[in-house]
């Protein structure tokens, strides 16, 4: 196990769980789990906190069922989830004009951006929960997914803005705070389910997640390796047990029960002559349900829900064929006997069931590659992404520090001052005998030729005077 990767936790506080994983990545970047810890949510209703008090209780059983599988285990910090009703997102653009366009594009530059976005004006009673950018442009040219080290003057981007009720996000930090924790970030739900369930080609076909959750129902939609839309639908189990609770007139707890051991999403495949047979109150007869009543109901309530993700994959103009990965189905609702064909059926694009089990290390428990934990293991991704971007980073100012500073010791290398010049060595004393020979044999060299210009001067004067 890689022990300089940090110890990373996410808090999933959901309508029917909350729970709680630790975990850190080997040296082969799979995800070891040390911790996991669930607990049954009571304050908790579609997603959104509306009792404090039994909230932070079953945070703090979830907390200790996880140093219970771990006593080693120190938690401080914890990645949390978020949904609700409450959950919005809208589309904006972004520009900025660098002044040192001779300079490469940077992360800087990009924070900047992303920071910018943070004063777009919405409703007094939100507030911005997560900035997400989506294609850059960079002067003339579109499309850019990465422009650092780019050259430009003006630098834009379009960013998907996720936005929620400042009351409702202050529950959550009111109740996670309040169970000794710190809050690191506020995860969109579906995103982070999405970051367990998918790999990197679900990213750029083009791909619908689809988290059934037991007090809303999330959708997140990629297409092209950029996140096109986000949505969260007012319907999960919850309400499916209910419909099952008031239908049939039964317990909750039985109606909870008959949905997942008895459940079937399409009612076509329901045997007509199956029967189950449930306990009296207080001295009543046993009461008897037809699995085919049971299964109209479950379906009933599921075509609505896909229903709803027919139309927001049509506002947002992905159809079916656009989805070349399909939908991937993940959380608790999607364990549903026969949920993929319904699936299928309603929205005409393939499906598969999501298993949070795309980057764990093998020795985890068989429990956690349920589908309902795939937002907890994707919050552990997300840390493990932010700080890997952390790191590098610092790496890069690490780098641009160190050749900053060689650069001037460069330059300052090359100007020498004049009192650091470096004298001529004195001559030896071979070599000034032998200047001294040279300037003799130059001296002799000249006496003679001025004696012979006399000479040949004394006998012209002779001939001339005979003449």
């Amino acid at each position: 196990m890689n022990q300089e990767a940090p110890i990373i936790v996410g808090l999933d506080i959901g309508t029917t769980k909350i729970a709680a994983i630790a975990g850190r990545k080997n040296e082969y970047g799979k995800l070891e789990i040390l911790g996991f810890g669930k607990a049954t949510s009571f304050g908790v209703q579609h997603g959104m906190v509306l009792n404090i008090d039994q909230t932070i209780k079953a945070i703090r059983q979830a907390l200790e069922n996880c140093y219970a599988s771990n006593p080693n285990l120190e938690i401080n910090e914890v990645y949390v989830g978020i949904a609700g009703h409450h959950i919005k997102s809208l589309q904006t653009r972004g520009d900025i004009v660098r002044n040192d366009t001779d300079a490469e594009i940077s992360q800087k530059d990009i924070d900047q951006l992303i920071n910018d976005q943070y004063k777009t004006v919405i409703p007094a009673s939100d507030q911005i929960i997560d900035v997400i950018p989506q294609q850059y442009i960079v002067d003339s040219l579109q499309n850019i997914t990465y422009p650092i080290g780019m050259s430009g003057v003006k630098v834009g981007a379009n960013f998907h803005i996720i936005t929620g009720d400042k009351n409702a996000i202050r529950n959550i930090n009111r109740s996670v705070e309040k169970s000794g924790l710190k809050i690191r970030d506020l995860v969109l739900q579906p995103l982070a389910s999405a970051a367990a369930v998918m790999c990197d080609m679900d990213f750029e076909a083009g791909v619908a997640i689809v988290d059934i959750g037991g007090g809303t129902t999330d959708l997140a939609v990629f297409y092209e390796g950029i996140l096109k839309h986000t949505a969260v639908i007012p319907y999960g189990g919850e309400n499916i047990t209910n419909d099952i609770k008031n239908g049939l007139g039964v317990l909750k707890t039985q109606a909870e029960q008959m949905k997942v051991q008895f459940g079937y999403a399409l009612a076509d495949e329901a045997k007509s002559n199956a029967y189950i047979t449930i306990p009296g109150l207080r001295g009543q007869s046993p009461k008897e349900i037809s699995v085919k009543n049971l299964a109209h109901i479950i379906q009933a309530r599921m075509s609505e829900i896909l229903d709803f993700v027919v139309y927001h994959l049509k506002q947002i103009g992905m159809d079916n064929k656009m989805l070349n990965g399909g939908i991937i189905l993940t959380g608790g609702g999607s364990q549903l006997k026969h949920l993929i064909q319904l699936t299928e059926y309603t929205t005409g694009a393939s499906a598969r069931i999501g298993f949070p089990n795309e980057h764990l290390a093998s020795g985890h428990i068989d429990e956690l590659t349920k589908p309902m934990y795939a937002t907890c293991v994707g919050l552990i991704l997300k840390g493990y992404n932010d700080f890997e971007n952390d790191r590098k980073a610092l790496e890069e100012n690490y780098v641009k520090i160190n050749t900053s500073y060689l650069a001037k010791e460069q330059a300052a290398q090359s100007v020498i001052p004049q009192d650091d010049w470096i004298e001529e060595a004195a001559p030896s004393s071979q070599e000034i005998q032998d200047r001294k020979a040279k300037e003799r044999n130059a001296s002799l060299k000249n006496f003679l030729d001025k004696m012979k210009t006399k000479i040949i001067d004394m006998f012209t004067e002779e001939e001339d005077a005979k003449l």
